[in-house]
């Protein structure tokens, strides 16, 4: 019944079409292009929605709230900020900008209680099922302890499932990248259900390296794209565009193998003139070339942290909007519910990230991992 009534007004896109569905008429304003489907939480329960979408222009149902989440969380933040007296950056001048006067800490309360409960129960759902890949990275911001200002490292951790779906499956707080943060982390993942991890994508952070070798007994992959930045300082302004070049062809390889040799081909072509350079490719040759032993068709995606630096990027985007957080529970709920929200999106996209025929062979579950037998 309130899925009848929420496509009965979402008829109201004819008025920014001129004209009803399939009608031609000489005043049309724009033309339909299908639908986006979308699921509505109501008190009553689940609706899942057919939402109009126009070739020019965008079409939204006025009774949906679009990407609120973080919105509330930020202002959340902002609020608490004013309430405990934070000056820095002109939270004041923040504040009005925002539309926002006469702040009570009962108001805070209530707004934060909400969207702390969303966030919790996010980051402490289970984790089911087997995560071939994990990508894992920190991100660092500033809050306010004792008085001080300090930053401290929020590390995110993203995962693909045996199905080829993304999700992000935590975050943490620390005040370093030191090995006892990240194994504490991966241990905490591990107990609300991780496994089946085969490749671990991160930066090259001997604390990470460690973790993962003690908690998950899978294989390291060094981020490419920083690699080849740490590379090329070897080279000298004059030969960077020539050893990059270089350095591609192992990429370029169709196997393991090939890459490695390859790769130890490119190292001692360099020896002579570039010793550190070529020591430094004989150090990382197992680490950066790790992604080579899994599926062609995933590899543009393992071979670096693009996929979790992206999500890194809108982090510090929206917490730079308040500077300095008050407090690590601030911190817990504007990037908790900027992940919540990401999360959302991926989970509504129809593409999987990798298609289930490419990645169920990964999987340590037989009724994934075993093909269909043919009747």
């Amino acid at each position: 019944m309130i899925g009848f009534a929420a496509q009965r007004l979402m008829e109201q896109v004819e008025g920014q079409t001129g004209a009803a569905y399939g009608e031609k008429h000489p005043e049309r304003l724009a033309q339909r292009n299908g639908y986006r489907d979308r699921i509505w939480e109501t008190r009553a329960g689940t609706v899942e929605l057919r939402i109009p979408k126009l070739r020019k222009g965008s079409y939204f149902p006025g009774f949906l709230e679009p990407r609120r989440m973080a919105e509330k969380a930020l202002t959340a933040v902002v609020q608490e900020a004013y309430v405990h007296g934070v000056s820095t950056r002109s939270v004041d001048d923040l504040v009005q900008a925002m539309g926002m006067t006469g702040i009570s800490k009962s108001q805070v309360s209530r707004l934060c209680g909400e969207i702390d409960d969303k966030v919790k129960a996010f980051l402490g759902r289970p984790i089911e099922g087997d995560w071939p890949y994990l990508w894992i990275d920190a991100t660092y911001v500033k809050v306010r302890q004792n008085g001080r200002i300090v930053s401290v490292a929020v590390i995110v951790a993203v995962g693909v499932n045996s199905d080829g779906r993304r999700e992000v499956l935590g975050m943490d707080i620390g005040p370093s990248e030191a090995e006892t943060f990240w194994t504490a982390f991966l241990r905490k993942l591990a107990r609300r259900g991780l496994r089946g991890v085969k490749l671990v994508v991160s930066d090259a952070h001997e604390g990470i390296k460690a973790a993962v070798s003690k908690v998950l007994n899978a294989t390291w992959q060094r981020c490419r794209v920083r690699f080849m930045r740490n590379a090329l300082a070897h080279a000298g302004k004059s030969g960077r565009r020539v050893v990059s070049a270089f350095i591609a062809t192992a990429f370029a390889q169709d196997d393991a193998e090939a890459a490695r040799a390859q790769w130890r081909k490119v190292a001692d072509q360099l020896r002579l003139k570039l010793p550190k350079l070529a020591g430094f490719l004989d150090e990382a040759e197992t680490d950066v070339l790790a992604y080579m032993t899994f599926p062609p068709q995933h590899r543009t995606k393992l071979h670096s942290t693009n996929p979790i630096e992206r999500l890194n990027g809108e982090i510090k985007r929206r917490t730079e909007v308040v500077g300095i957080l008050p407090n690590e529970d601030a911190i817990v709920r504007l990037i908790g519910a900027i992940l919540l929200e990401q999360n959302d999106e991926w989970a509504v996209q129809r593409a999987r990230y990798m298609t289930l025929e490419t990645i169920a062979p990964l999987s340590d579950d037989p009724t994934v991992s075993l093909p269909a037998i043919a009747s």
